[in-house]
């Protein structure tokens, strides 16, 4: 025949005796109370000490004032003035360069021709680079003509660089030369230019009379009175050959 199973299980029987021994806790501390209630009061301050940690909170430290700001010791300054008027510069011309012809006293006539000037003109006799019948340039004659006292000078212009001419006809030009003749007027300027001993290169033969017409300028000569008078100046152009 089996037997009933009264027995009462493990964690039940563990809570009842919990239980129990929290009912005896609890009357002992309500008789210590009852017959010395100061005790009591310490043990549960020294208790509740022991979990309970009061923390203090630290004394915020004050913000210090701003500093009160610097007196500026700088000067005002002072308004900007209007601006100054634009200064125009006065305009000025360079002088207009003058030819300044030597003036040498006239000599005694030594002629009795009856023309009343001298000089170059048209007709037998050497002129100064032409023909004449008066008493030119070195020449012979009937006229009043002193002859040329003073030649032609250049005073302005050259021809010197290799780009004046075409390079198409170098080689024909290269270790040569040109002889021009250039006949200059009263006031020094060219009038006209003839080549007189040519180079095999007819194209730079041309081009040395154009250039010297527009680039060259003279102090005209004069005859012995100190008067200006038409002349020919000879001007030799020479084309240097590296290769030599």
């Amino acid at each position: 025949m089996a037997k009933a199973d009264f027995s009462t299980p493990r964690p039940l029987r563990i809570g009842l005796i919990v239980l129990i021994a929290l009912i005896h806790v609890a009357a002992f501390f309500g008789l210590m109370r009852a017959f010395a209630p100061g005790v009591v009061d310490q043990a549960v301050e020294k208790v509740t000490s022991a979990i309970f940690v009061t923390i203090t909170a630290p004394t915020p430290t004050p913000t210090p004032p701003p500093p009160p700001p610097r007196a500026s010791t700088e000067r005002e300054q002072g308004a900007e003035g209007a601006a100054g008027k634009k200064a125009k510069p006065r305009e000025e011309t360079a002088p207009e360069a003058k030819i300044v012809i030597s003036e040498k006293p006239a000599p005694k006539a030594s002629s009795t021709g009856t023309e009343n000037r001298s000089g170059a003109s048209q007709g037998e006799g050497t002129g100064a680079g032409n023909t004449g019948s008066g008493t030119g340039a070195g020449g012979e004659g009937s006229g009043q003509g002193g002859g040329i006292a003073a030649k032609a000078e250049k005073i302005a212009g050259d021809i010197n660089s290799a780009r004046d001419y075409d390079r198409k006809t170098r080689d024909l030009r290269l270790g040569k030369s040109v002889t021009v003749a250039i006949t200059v007027g009263v006031d020094g300027n060219p009038k006209g230019c003839r080549v007189v001993r040519p180079s095999p290169d007819d194209a730079a033969n041309r081009t040395t009379c154009d250039l010297a017409m527009k680039r060259f300028r003279f102090r005209p000569a004069t005859n012995r009175a100190g008067q200006p008078v038409e002349s020919v100046y000879g001007w030799q152009q020479r084309w240097w050959d590296p290769r030599q």
